[in-house]
């Protein structure tokens, strides 16, 4: 092999491991880049990954507080509905219960037997002529305020079909009327005794027009002896079903015992001063009044 061949190889030669030379560092920067690039894009993957899951719980912790909300918002504004509801419907129990209070004659629960007075100008705004069935005098012209009488005939109907006579005796009476009959008692029975049993002028429950003497057969007509019979026993057991209440019974502080003088407070007071075993003048005055807005009810 001659000099020029010799030295054409070896010239080829440290060309070719130059090349390789840098052929691996190239190599190698390549791959420590590609290397540190990955591991780089790793973490930042890991990063993201480590974010997104956060951010998903942030989100669905999010939701359920949202969700939280909006459910005790509605809540809320269902609550204030209800209330507002409850308000309204209190402002119409009231509108109403106002509207019947100004159809109602605020004398017809006052205390009167020596208590309030009774003009001679009152009179009820209407009263209602009583079928003559319902009398113990057919011919008499008895009267009582329209609702009221419709309550005195069922309780006289039921009293019936359990055959037990009963009858209404008076009714009644205007300011006049009974300023004449307080005159004949006391011309009968003296003053003094009138005042036991009779009230004056404008002391009279019977001027409301809510107010009835009771009679049954056998008494030959009088009053007296009233409360031993049985249909006192009847009216006694079932009178507050149908709102009326005995005025004066034994022992009260104005008249005598008057077993015939029943008046009309209305089925709710009736029935609790039964159930209560009071008598209606044992109340005050303001107590009796909060039951006037039902007396016809």
């Amino acid at each position: 092999m001659d000099d020029a061949f010799f030295r054409h190889i070896t010239r080829g030669y440290k060309i070719t491991a130059g090349f390789l030379i840098a052929l691996v560092i190239l190599l190698a920067g390549v791959s420590w880049y590609g290397y540190t690039r990955i591991a780089a894009l790793s973490t930042q993957v890991a990063e993201l990954t480590s974010a997104t899951a956060l951010l998903q719980t942030n989100i669905t912790e999010a939701t359920t507080t949202l969700g939280a909300a909006i459910k005790q918002e509605r809540q809320n504004v269902q609550y204030q509905l209800g209330g507002v509801k409850d308000q309204v419907g209190s402002i119409n129990g009231t509108v109403t219960n106002l509207q019947k209070l100004s159809k109602t004659d605020p004398e017809l629960l006052a205390k009167y037997s020596k208590v309030f007075f009774l003009s001679e100008n009152y009179a009820p705004a209407r009263l209602a002529v009583m079928p003559p069935e319902y009398q113990y005098d057919e011919k008499k012209r008895l009267q009582l305020v329209p609702e009221v009488l419709s309550y005195l005939q069922k309780m006289l109907d039921q009293a019936r079909e359990e055959e037990v006579a009963l009858y209404a005796h008076s009714a009644y009476r205007s300011f006049n009327t009974q300023e004449a009959l307080k005159g004949q008692y006391a011309i009968t029975y003296g003053p003094g005794t009138a005042n036991t049993f009779s009230a004056d002028q404008g002391y009279s429950e019977h001027q409301l027009g809510t107010t009835v003497d009771l009679i049954t057969k056998g008494t030959n007509g009088q009053l007296s002896g009233f409360d031993k019979t049985p249909a006192y026993a009847w009216v006694v057991a079932n009178a507050h079903r149908y709102g009326f209440v005995l005025s004066y019974p034994q022992k009260n502080a104005y008249y005598i015992f008057e077993p015939w003088h029943w008046r009309f407070v209305g089925v709710k007071l009736a029935t609790d001063l039964h159930n209560q075993k009071k008598n209606f003048y044992e109340l005050d005055q303001r107590t009796i009044d909060t039951y006037l807005v039902n007396i016809f009810d």
